[in-house]
């Protein structure tokens, strides 16, 4: 772009999924100081959680998004029918966020995606009017969520709910799992991990886990991945504070702990080894 002598008076179009939206809102958001960006989002991920927020990154090998910048799309535009040509696999992990909009802000919206998701993921399902009324549901969840603390110092933190985890698993499976894979799995084990310290109420860990698996999700740590590196990965993830892991998780379905210690809850390595087992 500065070889071509663009200027201030540009704009960037992200055309595509997560890592296209991220790449190029983190050089909208750095060029000259800050040009416009313009999110398309292709993918169902993007749609419903990438291209929503503002938040652009680049993954390092340290770990996923460590440098990036808050820098607010100028518009995000999205047309379901760019689903129509997606590889089912990814339609599935997008799926994985819808399900996480449920299970931190709307309990009825959870029970209908959880009950609906394999007939959503059916073949012409994702361009359906179904699918549409989902995905327009998820937005509305995360643009009130971020309209209420856009840089994340407060409410917006439980946005990272599976994520800590999840992260840290996208981090040691080399990112051969996708995102929403990794999340899907990041969710089961933190719900798990809610109950195990009392935070969440008995049964919401096996609804979470019941909701991804009706989407064909994973749920549990492929058995050859090395416990020990996730452990070690999640200490590098920006979500730790002072050495200390830091999870928003469940109290119920449809609402998050830790509203009294800024929506975080901090867990001793003892606690989540013993779920990573």
């Amino acid at each position: 772009m500065l070889a071509k002598g663009y200027g201030r008076d540009s704009a960037v179009i992200a055309l595509g999924g997560g890592v296209v939206g991220d790449l190029a809102g983190f050089v909208a958001g750095t060029f000259m100081r800050g040009i416009p960006v313009v999110q398309v989002p292709t993918t169902l991920v993007a749609m419903v959680d990438a291209a929503i927020g503002g938040k652009t990154a680049v993954d390092t090998l340290a770990g996923k998004n460590l440098v990036g910048v808050f820098h607010p799309p100028a518009a995000v535009l999205v047309d379901p029918q760019a689903l129509d040509t997606l590889p089912l696999r990814q339609v599935r992990a997008g799926f994985a966020e819808i399900i996480k909009h449920g299970v931190i802000a709307d309990e009825a919206y959870f029970r209908t995606v959880a009950s609906s998701a394999e007939k959503l993921l059916e073949k012409g399902g994702a361009t359906g009017d179904s699918m549409l009324a989902v995905i327009v549901h998820s937005i509305e969840v995360k643009a009130g969520i971020v309209s209420r603390d856009e840089r994340e110092e407060g409410l917006r933190k439980i946005l990272n709910f599976g994520h800590t985890i999840g992260h840290a698993i996208e981090l040691v499976s080399s990112y051969e799992l996708l995102h929403g894979e990794a999340v899907s799995i990041g969710m089961a084990l933190e719900g798990r991990l809610a109950e195990r310290i009392g935070v969440a109420e008995t049964g919401t860990a096996d609804a979470i886990k019941g909701a991804l698996q009706s989407a064909g999700l994973p749920t549990d740590l492929p058995q050859s991945m090395d416990r020990t590196a996730v452990l070690e990965a999640m200490r590098s993830d920006k979500k730790g504070q002072s050495g200390k892991t830091r999870f928003a998780l469940p109290r119920r379905i449809g609402s998050m702990s830790g509203s009294e210690s800024g929506w975080t809850v901090s867990v001793g390595d003892d606690q989540i080894r013993e779920v990573l087992a």
